[in-house]
């Protein structure tokens, strides 16, 4: 047989397509960069992508719509950013349309067998859908198992890479970790030099289980008629890229093979070359729909960039991070294909909080030890102190993303633009992160997220918005406007108002006592909650963690708080201390945050 192999053959000229629809193989692999040889990483040793990419096409410019997996898998999933269903928060749980539909269950509707070996991990109750959505989501699932004759679409994930692999010792380091490159951000020690080696360690070891995956399509057959997709699902398992929504935090690797017959598919089919395509996930499910004929559904927010469907790309790339596990913020970033932008909407906490996950991470550890030991330089130290309202970096000339230029006046006009255009993004999908998470759910109630968004009079977003942008900029001459809000009929507006109070710092505090006292009696819990912050209320704080008679959504966000305090007293630690070890009524995905924020404000506070 003189078969084609995309692993061992060169290319032909393109073909014209003999059967109906192509195969479709997507292998994705857990916390990785564009750190592959395909991609100039001097530090990898990727050769069976490295093959893959050289027949196929390679994207450098695309983002994970979160750096971290779960909000980033949804919008995966649905070809709908998470802030728009209000699936954003890290380890939470809303419920999709039951109107809309999932890509697979397109696909499934085609007549597609569509198999999801195995990580599932949406921010959406799907648990008692997935045979709806998947013909097959488990360990065992894989294409071989289809009916003769129906064409497959097949997920398989690999988490050999995933930042709990990166940690892991004893390792037998088979990269040096004297010679791994160190981003000047990092501390040069021990620490991260080894968790840098390890990380491109396991990229090894992925590659080697990618190259079995692609010989095993080979050697049954497929090859010509499947097209290949490879990506990593966030950026690098280690502090200041996976849950940083910095370029390194979203930045993906993409490569899309396909098979001589399949090549009319796409737009601009240079094999071995880059396609400069500004390409983010929500485009992934509109892209394999096209590719099978089919035209996407209206209410999803990606763009095709292959098959007939396509449509031109977007002007930028847009990221989000919102709850991280058990710490709040609320980030928004943007790129394009030279500058990337980020709008802390929060910028008194740092890029660095403290979260119990992420410093199991030793190079994590022993970075913020040497802050506490003020041996730090700037650059170094800047990721654990509070951040700028605005961040804007020349990814061309600092692709570390060292050199804040929001401030530079030569740089002006493009900061406008990228706020402009936020802007617009915002209220174009409407974005839910601007409401409190407890009210993101109470709002709720009896319908989606989704759908309460879409209503004016639930979601005030032209109003709600303008108060997060005054508050969140910081500037003094503005507080008597956030003070005239926090008594406004809307609870989001007085939330605004009373947090950019508190990110104002003591003065503005001093000066709005009142006021501050008043919101401790607030109908809203979440303005309680950063009242009582602001004024160092304890007692309140305890109240509202209280699991038995608060939502969990509420029992977070006042622990986190808590924790944010210089001191607590002993009887209100006591009070803490008496409460239920564990949230009995908390949903799985928020199961461990509540008792791990409670083991660490007995632990600080005594």
């Amino acid at each position: 047989m003189n078969r084609r192999s995309f692993l061992t053959t060169p290319l032909a000229a393109a073909a014209a397509p003999t059967s109906a629809k192509p195969n479709i193989l997507w292998i994705t692999c857990e916390d990785i960069g564009p750190h592959l040889g395909a991609f100039g990483c001097p530090d990898s040793n990727t050769p069976n992508l490295d093959r893959l990419a050289s027949q196929g096409m390679r994207f450098p410019y695309v983002w994970s719509i979160a750096p971290v997996c779960a909000p980033a898998r949804t919008s995966i999933l649905t070809s709908m950013y998470p802030q728009s269903i209000g699936a954003q928060h890290m380890r939470s749980t809303v419920t999709f349309p039951s109107n809309l539909r999932t890509y697979p269950e397109l696909l499934r509707q085609a007549g597609y067998y569509c198999t999801n070996n195995s990580k599932t991990d949406y921010n959406l109750n799907l648990d008692t859908q997935l045979e709806t959505i998947w013909d097959d989501s488990s360990p065992k699932a894989h294409w071989r198992n289809r009916p003769t004759g129906k064409p497959f679409f097949a997920v398989f994930n690999f988490i050999m890479t995933h930042e709990s692999q990166i940690r892991l010792r004893p390792h037998t380091f088979v990269h040096d970790p004297a010679k791994v490159r160190i981003p000047p951000y990092h501390p040069d020690n021990i620490e991260t030099r080894q968790g840098w080696a390890q990380y491109h360690d396991k990229i090894t070891d992925m590659d080697r289980e990618a190259g079995k995956l692609l010989q095993e399509i080979e050697a049954t057959g497929e090859a010509e008629n499947t097209i290949v997709f490879f990506y990593g699902d966030n950026g690098p398992g280690l502090p200041r890229l996976k849950r940083d929504a910095y370029n390194a935090g979203f930045h993906v690797p993409l490569i899309v093979y396909l098979p001589n017959k399949w090549q009319h598919l796409a737009q601009q089919w240079q094999p071995g070359q880059p396609n400069r395509r500004l390409t983010q996930f929500i485009d992934f499910a509109p892209t394999v729909l096209s590719i099978a004929g089919l035209q996407p559904p209206t209410n999803f927010q990606g763009r095709a960039f292959l098959g007939p469907h396509a449509k031109p790309a977007p002007n930028y790339l847009h990221g989000m991070m919102d709850r991280m596990g058990e710490r709040y913020d609320l980030i928004r970033s943007m790129r394009n294909h030279r500058y990337v932008y980020i709008r802390n909407f929060m910028p008194h906490r740092a890029h660095g909080q403290y979260g119990d996950y992420s410093f199991q991470t030793p190079t994590t550890r022993a970075w913020r030890a040497l802050f506490d030991a003020g041996k730090l330089n700037p650059t170094q130290a800047a990721y654990w102190m509070p951040k700028a309202p605005e961040e804007l970096y020349d990814l061309e000339a600092d692709p570390d993303e060292i050199n804040n230029l929001a401030k530079s006046p030569s740089h002006r006009a493009t900061l406008e633009k990228f706020r402009a255009a936020l802007r617009t993004h915002i209220f174009e999908i409407r974005d839910t992160g601007f409401l409190p998470e407890s009210e993101l759910h109470s709002r709720s109630t009896n319908t989606t997220p989704y759908a309460m968004a879409r209503g004016r009079a639930r979601y005030p977003l032209e109003e709600i918005f303008p108060i997060a942008d005054l508050a969140s900029h910081l500037d003094p001459a503005t507080l008597p406007r956030l003070q005239q809000s926090a008594t406004h009929k809307e609870s989001a507006i007085r939330y605004w108002a009373v947090l950019g109070i508190l990110m104002r710092g003591r003065e503005a505090i001093q000066q709005s006592r009142g006021l501050l006292t008043k919101a401790l009696n607030d109908p809203s819990p979440a303005v309680r909650i950063v009242a009582a912050e602001a004024l160092s209320d304890a007692d309140v704080l305890i109240t509202l963690a209280d699991p038995r008679t608060n939502p969990i959504t509420v029992v977070i966000q006042a622990l986190s708080s808590l924790d944010e305090l210089p001191q607590i007293d002993k009887s209100a630690i006591a009070k803490l201390a008496s409460y239920p070890a564990a949230d009995p009524a908390a949903k799985t995905k928020y199961l461990n945050l509540y008792p791990t924020l409670r083991r660490r404000l007995l632990a600080k506070f005594p």
